[in-house]
């Protein structure tokens, strides 16, 4: 990741995240089918993330918390800002634990303000990497920086490539796999408050299924506008 930052996490933290939630879990009095059921996953998926063999994604720890009745956010690093701009060598690195080679690792770029709804992060998924099926409220953008990755939604998979995207309701079910050998570097953007920012309005969702937009970096149009004039330029 080289001079961004140490990603947050070890591997013995997967552990304490795992005993965090299964400690609440039992302070609420609720059995592990009753989180599976309510969170939309099953239990050896929850029984996998209390034992620390299993770290569920952003999104999926988001629907879990939800449940317990906890903030996401208290198993970030990432810190909100409410400035416009981020520097490619100024970024934290952040993760929920593990081994660094077979984790996720974010990198957060949307800032925090009053009535935003946008978060976006670059996320590097290892070889081999494959998140559980999930579906949510809102709705998300895979934009393929670098590598390949493929996007399972509904059921049917789809290889995107580099430069490749994808645009979709998140209330469909959609999970991803870095089918690759190679780190697939992913753009996302979501509407889901996945890092808990107390000045986030939740999204307006639509009903409905929703299209599903692949676009492919080949096959996208160019635009070319009037480049911007600079002060004190002339006329």
């Amino acid at each position: 990741m080289g001079s961004r930052g140490k990603a947050d996490g070890e591997e013995g933290a997967v552990g304490s995240l795992g005993q965090k939630l299964r400690l609440r879990r039992k302070e609420l009095g609720l059995t592990l089918s009753e989180v599976a059921s309510r969170s939309g996953f099953s239990n050896g998926f929850i029984s996998q993330i209390e034992r620390g063999l299993t770290i569920p994604s952003l999104t999926s720890l988001i629907s879990v918390c939800s449940i317990l009745e906890m903030k996401a956010s208290d198993f970030l690093s990432s810190q909100a800002t409410p400035e416009p701009f981020t520097r490619h060598n100024d970024r934290i690195t952040f993760g929920l634990g593990g081994p660094q080679k077979t984790s996720v690792v974010y990198e957060r770029l949307s800032a925090a303000f009053p009535g935003n709804v946008l978060r976006s992060v670059i996320m590097h998924e290892p070889p081999g990497y494959q998140s559980e099926r999930f579906s949510h409220d809102g709705e998300e953008i895979f934009y393929i920086v670098s590598g390949s990755l493929t996007l399972e939604i509904d059921g049917v998979s789809t290889v995107l490539n580099q430069g490749d995207s994808a645009h979709f309701p998140s209330s469909r079910v959609h999970a991803t796999w870095n089918h690759t050998d190679q780190t697939t570097i992913v753009l996302h953007t979501c509407t889901i408050d996945v890092f808990g920012d107390v000045y986030a309005d939740p999204p307006v969702v639509a009903g409905g299924e929703g299209a599903i937009a692949i676009n492919r970096a080949a096959k996208r149009k160019r635009y070319s506008t009037k480049p911007i004039k600079k002060e004190g330029s002339a006329s």
